[in-house]
């Protein structure tokens, strides 16, 4: 028996909400909030759900706009800015800002496989785009974009085969959170409780420890700007690309000679990424450059504030940032600090290797699937465990 595939538009796979910020100006809406409000910063490519957001919105804020509160498992798809395209699956009610276009799934539909149809479907939606200087698909637009859609048990093999890989890549990122969590209580542990090793005999002065010193930042590592990829010079390779999200896309060629620590500039001040391997570091971020072990800057780094509440457009001062007072420990213990953390980092890369590999394979069946060329019809598909509690009978059937 072959499932027969529709063409229909994404209006009909559900309920499309295009989201709305709450007025910044009226902090009932945020003080204490608890319900997250969804922006394409909190959003990445192959995000699956939302995991959390920056900003948080209270009762009142979703009271105020119910008709743009969606409901878990909704379907986000970012579609004005540069973010375009940056997806995820809505975790518990939420709201979005207008950005966004949702898709509150349907029961004729199943909102994984919503999630991963608009996800093949991102080169055509995006070239729907009426932007001049922003990407833009409007919901007018954007909700009458004809997709091809199987019958329901079917779309649910799809999900099935495909949530699965999602289901190990969100394994292993709590296996990785679980890593650097370690590492962040041992430094935590070792240089903001001082509870090093050897700290029951360590002499200490005015509560720090002899033979610590009070130094300034920019006395012990070097800010170096990151380098504009303009258009024109971006070329797809193995290399990362670090903006102050994080990693926003892959070259052909590094800008450092080897791993490191980089720090935003622009956007998401502050933020403090690690690299394993060379990378190119964007105009938006700062990369270290210190004699000192980058695994004990990393977390130094971490901890401090570089954000400046004085400034009127917000961005990081390189002078500001060299200003910022630390407690340097001596190079025996910033050492025995290296080793002790090192393994948790190699354990990381090794599972990011794995996380890379699954997205690839997962990717590689992306558009076979969504098509139809690869035909589930006669497979006996189970649900795996994230889909269980939702579809308790056998897919085969």
């Amino acid at each position: 028996m072959t499932s027969n595939w529709t063409e229909k538009p994404i209006k009909s796979l559900g309920k499309v909400v295009t989201g709305k910020t709450p007025a910044k100006s009226e902090d009932q809406y945020y003080e204490g909030g608890t319900f997250p409000f969804v922006s394409p910063k909190d959003l990445d490519k192959d995000q699956y759900f939302v995991a959390g957001t920056e900003t948080k919105i209270t009762q009142k804020a979703m009271e105020k706009h119910r008709n743009q509160v969606i409901p878990q498992n909704s379907v986000l798809f970012t579609s004005l800015s540069f973010a375009f395209g940056k997806m995820a699956i809505a975790s518990e009610p939420c709201m979005t800002n207008q950005q966004i276009n949702s898709i509150v799934v349907n029961d004729e539909h199943d909102y994984k496989f919503v999630y991963y149809l608009l996800q093949a479907y991102r080169p055509i939606i995006f070239s729907y785009n009426s932007g001049i200087d922003t990407p833009l698909v409007p919901k007018s637009v954007f909700e009458t974009i004809k997709v091809k859609c199987p019958d329901l048990p079917i779309q649910r093999k799809v999900a099935a085969v495909l949530s699965a890989y999602d289901d190990l890549i969100e394994n292993n990122k709590r296996r990785i959170a679980v890593l650097e969590n370690m590492a962040e209580e041992i430094y935590r542990e070792w240089f903001v409780r001082f509870r090093f090793p050897g700290y029951q005999t360590a002499e200490f002065e005015k509560g720090i420890p002899t033979g610590w010193e009070v130094e300034k930042l920019g006395n012990i590592c070097e800010l170096a700007y990151g380098k504009a990829l303009k258009k024109e010079d971006r070329e797809d390779g193995q290399i990362p690309v670090y903006g102050s999200s994080g990693v926003v896309g892959y070259h052909n060629k590094a800008l450092t000679k080897q791993g490191g620590i980089i720090v935003g500039r622009k956007g998401n001040v502050g933020s403090v990424h690690w690299s394993a391997s060379p990378f190119f570091p964007i105009d938006t971020v700062y990369y270290v450059k210190s004699d000192i072990s980058n695994y004990f800057l990393y977390y130094l780094m971490g901890n401090m504030n570089f954000i400046n509440n004085d400034a009127a457009v917000p961005g990081l001062n390189r002078n500001q940032a060299y200003s910022n007072t630390l407690l340097l420990p001596g190079d025996k213990l910033i050492k025995q600090f290296e080793i002790r953390v090192k393994p948790l980092f190699e354990q990381r890369q090794i599972i990011l290797e794995e996380i890379s590999n699954l997205n690839s394979t997962k990717l590689a069946l992306l558009p076979r699937l969504i098509s139809g060329k690869l035909s589930l019809d006669e497979l006996d598909i189970k649900s795996p465990p994230s889909m269980q509690e939702e579809h308790k009978v056998d897919l085969g059937k």
